[in-house]
């Protein structure tokens, strides 16, 4: 129902992934018996968590670990790994610069002009140990580097910016992507984001993408909100957009993924983005928290370094254990933000879902208190849920 803010303008009102709960039905199923897995360009997971393309989440082997645990890593292709063929003083200075001089840093360092070859390099990297070569480019930078990434063989291509668009008008000096062509001519799959409308997500099904990626700034090191004054609040962007794959569904027959992209921290998270239509999740802050993650102790956004406009910070988020422990246990904190996995089937099996699909379709309330409520203690204490 649209609200009235003032006489000629209305709003509909939004809600994000706190604001929500899920509903138990009339059945209940042992988690061993839920089944997580989904597919994305031809290529099944068993499970539904993406690793953002961030610097500090994903390099080549934390691609790799990823996959051999049965999910997914994106290495960003516009990024330090491409950039310099020796990462690590690089990723040591932006992870022991102050804060002060952190922008300026980043702009320096991703100055540093792309080198083809070391899109060659990490890609053959990936695939060379036994690793799933998914890797992200922006508009502008598929344009550039597509041809080199088809021809290194990957296998999934991401093409990501704050907000893209299949009705993108440029200068008439610059040529825009034309993303229904691009999807059309390059041999590997490509999925798109980042949207929060239904329109644009069907849209973005439309011209070709395998997959489409939900979400505008409520990523953890992400300030776009707060600089642009732009985005949606992520249960209900996800919620439109996957009514744009279920309807694009039934046009077409063909089903398009819908990823819910940032503002996911803990397992509960995860759940209520997939009870909100999402197929699977992307998450940054959670996996930079993983020993072998190469942001050393910290995360960062990817516009954070743009020579322009800044959209970005670095946080700090601790290391609190291996990677395996936070997909998929044994859990060693009660938070939430471990074996990611073990609680989405554990909600599953409490909500009587025994797939994705039938996890979409439980029942959603809205309850703004519902990770304050009865928590009085664990707040005061910083404990648990009060952390």
């Amino acid at each position: 129902m649209d609200i009235q803010l003032g006489r000629g303008k209305k709003a509909r009102r939004a809600y994000g992934i706190d604001e929500i709960a899920l509903v138990p039905g009339v059945r209940t199923l042992d988690p061993s018996l839920t089944d997580t897995h989904w597919q994305i360009g031809g290529i099944e997971r068993k499970i539904p968590i993406i690793a953002s393309a961030m610097d500090g989440v994903v390099d080549v082997r934390m691609a790799v670990l990823l996959s051999e645990l049965g999910s997914l890593g994106v290495l960003n292709l516009e990024g330090i790994q491409t950039r310099y063929a020796d990462p690590e003083p690089i990723l040591n200075r932006i992870v022991t610069v102050g804060k002060s001089e952190f922008v300026a840093l980043m702009q320096e360092l991703y100055a540093e002009p792309i080198k083809p070859e070391l899109i060659t390099k990490r890609i053959g990297e990936i695939k060379e140990g036994g690793g799933i070569a998914a890797v992200s480019l922006t508009p502008a930078g598929a344009m550039k580097y597509s041809e080199i990434v088809a021809k290194s063989s990957a296998d999934l291509l991401f093409v990501q910016a704050t907000v893209v668009s299949t009705a993108h008008l440029s200068p008439s000096s610059l040529i825009p992507l034309n993303l229904a062509q691009f999807c059309q001519d390059l041999p590997i799959p490509v999925i798109v984001g980042n949207c929060v409308t239904y329109e644009v997500a069907l849209n973005l099904m439309k011209a070709g993408a395998v997959g489409v990626l939900v979400g505008i700034g409520p990523g953890a090191a992400c300030t776009s909100r707060g600089v642009l004054g732009v985005g949606v609040p992520q249960a209900t962007a996800v919620a439109d957009c996957a009514a744009a794959r279920d309807d694009y569904q039934l046009q077409t027959g063909k089903y398009i993924p819908v990823i819910a992209d940032g503002g996911i921290i803990t397992g509960g998270d995860i759940c209520k983005c997939i009870a909100c239509g999402a197929d699977a999740v992307m998450i940054g802050s959670p996996i930079a928290r993983a020993k072998e993650a190469p942001g050393g102790d910290y995360h960062w956004g990817m516009a954070t370094p743009s020579p322009v406009l800044p959209r970005g910070t670095r946080i700090k988020v601790g290391t609190t254990g291996t990677i395996k422990e936070i997909l998929v246990g044994p859990a060693r904190l009660d938070d939430g933000t471990h074996n990611l996995l073990g609680a989405l089937q554990t909600s599953m099996g409490t909500l009587g879902a025994k797939t994705i699909q039938e996890m979409q379709q439980v029942e959603v309330v809205i309850a703004p208190y519902l990770l304050t409520e009865g928590k009085v203690y664990q707040k005061a204490q910083q404990l648990g849920m009060g952390k």
